[in-house]
């Protein structure tokens, strides 16, 4: 056998070695980045199905405040109406906003402070929205490795070969990084 052709042959070999392992390991880092996402669907909808229990136990003490209440709803539903990851990004930013408008006129009711239900509905959020950002920065770690390699050469080659694209971050929407405003 010619020395070229075993040459040729070592080349192919090495190339489609690089191609599998390049492969796998895209998959490998879409797959985590798919998992991380979830665990921030999961924290998303546990928080969406706490906020109706929320509500209600506000609306007992705070029977004026329906539009501080109404939004928490509107923002809730939809969320929960969101088919993509975008739109649940869009909707949990909206979330927040409201909720922290409702914590803000729970100030106002001495007695709804008080509240055991109020106040273990309340320390459930909190905890849920720890969770939401643990699992945020999770995901934007998971996005940032797996988008390195997406775009960075040579696993790009591969990345472009079978269609593997960017994917989005997590990010906070300009309007939510100020403070909510409050008036009573």
């Amino acid at each position: 056998m010619p020395i070229w052709l075993i040459v040729v042959l070592v080349i192919v070999v090495l190339l489609l070695i690089f191609i599998a392992t390049t492969y796998n390991g895209l998959i490998q880092l879409r797959n985590r980045k798919d998992d991380q996402w979830a665990q921030i669907d999961v924290q998303l909808k546990r928080r969406a199905d706490l906020i109706p229990n929320l509500v209600e136990t506000v609306k007992g003490y705070a029977k004026h405040e329906s539009g501080t209440l109404e939004e928490v709803i509107k923002a809730r539903n939809a969320f929960v109406s969101a088919k993509t990851p975008e739109d649940e990004m869009k909707a949990s930013g909206e979330i927040e906003k409201a909720v922290s408008k409702l914590f803000a006129l729970a100030e106002s009711y001495p007695d709804l402070k008080a509240n055991q239900n109020f106040l273990g509905l309340q320390a459930d959020l909190k905890d849920t929205e720890d969770k939401i950002s643990y699992a945020r920065q999770f995901y934007n770690d998971s996005v940032l490795t797996y988008n390195n390699k997406v775009e960075m050469f040579p696993s790009n080659l591969v990345a472009s070969m079978f269609h593997f694209t960017k994917a989005p971050f997590f990010e906070v929407a300009e309007a939510d990084k100020e403070a909510p405003k409050v008036a009573f």
